[in-house]
C-alpha cells in the first residue's frame, strides 16, 4: 500500500507539474497570438483577392480548338518554314506563310472594322553563324491600339519558322506543326476573340520570324519597341503549345509551363548591390508577371495547372522572349510541361519503330485551345487594368510596419493616363512563398503602411486596381522589380 501511495504521489505530482508547465506554455503562446499582427478579411489569400470576371470567362470559352487545327494544318501545307526557305512560290516556304499570316491578321482586323494595324517587319541580315548570306527576315505584327493608354502594351507572340535535324537545311520538308505553328495559330485565335473587345491599353499580336536561326525577329521587334518609346509591360512568348505526349511516357493535358527569368539582365552592379541586401532575385517584372499568369490559369482555364520554373527558359536552350529580357522588358515562355524531342528539330523518318518529325499527329489541338486562352485571359486582364505602379519604394527597417510609395505612371506616359484608375492593393508574402500570400487594398493613394507587419520578415508589392476590378501584375519595390521603361 505504502509502495503504490507513493507511486500515486509521484505520477499526481508529475501530472501537476506538466499541467504547470503546459498552461504557462499556453499563456505564452496566447500572449504572442494577442500580440501577433492578424490578418483581416480584407488581407485575404491572393486567390481571392481578385475581382472574377466574367469577360474574361468569356474570352476563355470563345477560343476555338477547330479554328487552332484549320490554322496549324494551314502552316504545315507550305512544307518547310525554314527562314532561308522559298520566299517567291504562293504555296512553299516561309514567303508563302508570312502572306498568308499577314492575310489572316488582315481579315481579322476587318472583322472589327479595322482595329488592328497589320505590317510586315524586317531588317536584311547575313554573316551570321546561321546566316551567312543576306537575307531578310520577315515577321508580321498585328497592333489593337488601347481606348486610353495606348502607349502601354502587352504582347502575344509565336514563330513562323520550322527546322528539320540539319538546322541550315532550308529545302527538305519540315512541317513544324507543334514546334511552332501551335504558338502561331495560337497568336491567331486570340486576335480573333480579342479583336471583338476594347481595352484601356494596346494588344500586339507577333508572328515573329527567325527564332530557329538567331531569334532575330524577336531582336527586331524588341528594338523596334525601344525606339518607339513603347512602354511594353509583357511579352507572352508561345513556343510549343500543342504536345502532350512526353518523351519521358507521361502523356497529360492537365499543365504547361511559364519560363521566367530571375534578376533583369539590365541590372546595374549598384542595382545588384541594393538588391543584395533587400531582396528581389525571385521577384523580377518576369517572375511576377508568370505569378499573374499563373493565377489567371487558376481563376479562368478549366483543368490547368501552370507550373512557374525560375530559370529564363530551359536548360541552356532558349527563346523568343529573350530579345525583350534582354532590352529590360517583362518577358516569359509559354509551352507544354512534357516534351517529345523524337518530333522537334528532326528529319521525317522512322528508325527501330520509332516515327520522327514534328507532323500534324503530334498536335493536341484542344491543349493548344486550353493554353491559347490562358494567353488571351491574360492579355485581357493586363490590357483591361490601369498602368502598373511606378517607382515603388519601401521602407521599414528596425521598426514596427512597413511603409510603400509609389507612382500612378511612368514617367515617360504621354499622357499619363489612368481615368479608370480605383485604387491601389497592397501585397505580401513570406519570403520562401512562391505565390502572394496577403492582401490589403488601401485606396487611390500613393503611399500606405501596413501597421504591425515587419518588414524582415516578408516581401511586398503593390498592384493598382480599375474601377471594375481589375488589377495590374505585383510590382516588387526598386529597380528589380520594375515594369519597363
Amino acid at each position: 500500500m505504502h509502495n503504490l501511495s507513493t507511486s500515486v504521489l509521484r505520477k499526481t505530482f508529475t501530472l501537476k507539474k506538466l499541467c504547470s508547465m503546459t498552461c504557462a506554455s499556453l499563456l505564452l503562446l496566447s500572449s504572442l497570438i494577442i500580440t501577433a499582427p492578424s490578418v483581416t478579411a480584407e488581407q485575404k489569400s491572393v486567390a481571392l483577392a481578385h475581382t472574377d470576371q466574367k469577360l474574361l470567362h468569356d474570352v476563355a470559352s470563345d477560343i476555338s480548338a477547330q479554328r487552332i487545327e484549320q490554322d496549324i494544318r494551314t502552316l504545315v501545307s507550305f512544307g518547310t518554314r525554314h527562314t532561308l526557305s522559298e520566299t517567291e512560290s504562293e504555296t512553299r516556304g516561309i514567303g508563302a506563310a508570312r502572306r498568308w499570316i499577314k492575310e489572316e491578321f488582315e481579315k481579322i482586323s476587318a472583322d472589327c472594322n479595322g482595329c488592328l494595324e497589320v505590317f510586315f517587319q524586317s531588317r536584311v541580315i547575313s554573316g551570321e553563324p546561321r546566316i551567312p548570306n543576306a537575307t531578310e527576315v520577315v515577321s508580321v505584327i498585328a497592333i489593337q491600339r488601347g481606348t486610353t493608354d495606348p502607349n502601354r502594351y502587352v504582347m502575344m507572340s509565336g514563330d513562323i519558322d520550322s527546322r528539320v535535324s540539319d538546322i541550315m537545311d532550308s529545302t527538305s520538308d519540315s512541317p513544324g506543326a507543334n514546334d511552332n505553328a501551335s504558338g502561331v495559330a495560337g497568336t491567331l485565335e486570340a486576335a480573333r476573340v480579342l479583336s471583338k473587345l476594347k481595352f484601356e491599353g494596346s494588344i500586339v499580336y507577333a508572328a515573329l520570324a527567325g527564332e530557329e536561326q538567331g531569334l532575330f525577329g524577336g531582336q527586331i521587334l524588341a528594338e523596334y519597341a525601344k525606339a518607339n518609346n513603347w512602354r511594353l509591360k509583357a511579352v507572352l512568348n508561345n513556343d510549343m503549345i500543342g504536345n502532350i505526349e512526353g518523351v519521358n511516357g507521361v502523356i497529360n493535358n492537365t499543365t504547361a509551363r511559364i519560363f521566367a527569368e530571375g534578376t533583369r539582365n539590365t541590372e546595374t552592379a549598384e542595382e545588384a548591390r541594393y538588391r543584395r541586401f533587400t531582396g528581389g532575385e525571385v521577384d523580377s517584372p518576369s517572375r511576377n508577371l508568370a505569378r499573374y499568369i499563373d493565377l489567371m490559369a487558376d481563376r479562368y482555364i478549366e483543368n490547368l495547372d501552370t507550373m512557374v520554373v525560375y530559370r529564363l527558359d530551359r536548360f541552356r536552350r532558349g527563346g523568343h522572349h529573350r530579345p525583350f529580357n534582354d532590352l529590360g522588358y517583362p518577358g516569359v515562355r509559354i509551352m507544354e510541361t512534357n516534351e517529345n524531342y523524337n518530333r522537334q528539330h528532326q528529319d521525317l523518318r522512322t528508325e527501330n519503330g520509332i516515327q520522327y518529325g514534328d507532323t500534324i499527329e503530334g498536335v493536341n489541338f484542344a491543349y493548344a485551345a486550353k493554353l491559347t486562352a490562358l494567353n488571351a485571359v491574360s492579355l485581357a486582364g493586363m490590357a483591361s487594368a490601369p498602368n502598373p505602379p511606378a517607382d515603388v519604394t519601401i521602407s521599414g527597417a528596425v521598426q514596427p510596419s512597413t511603409t510603400l510609395s509609389w507612382k500612378p505612371h511612368d514617367d515617360s506616359a504621354q499622357p499619363p493616363n489612368n481615368p479608370h484608375l480605383k485604387g491601389y492593393k497592397i501585397y505580401w508574402r513570406l519570403t520562401d512563398a512562391p505565390q502572394w500570400q496577403f492582401s490589403k487594398y488601401v485606396g487611390n493613394v500613393t503611399t500606405a503602411t501596413l501597421d504591425n507587419v515587419v518588414i524582415d520578415n516578408y516581401f511586398f508589392g503593390v498592384a493598382s486596381i480599375s474601377k471594375d476590378g481589375y488589377e495590374s501584375p505585383v510590382v516588387y519595390p526598386g529597380a528589380a522589380g520594375a515594369f519597363g521603361e
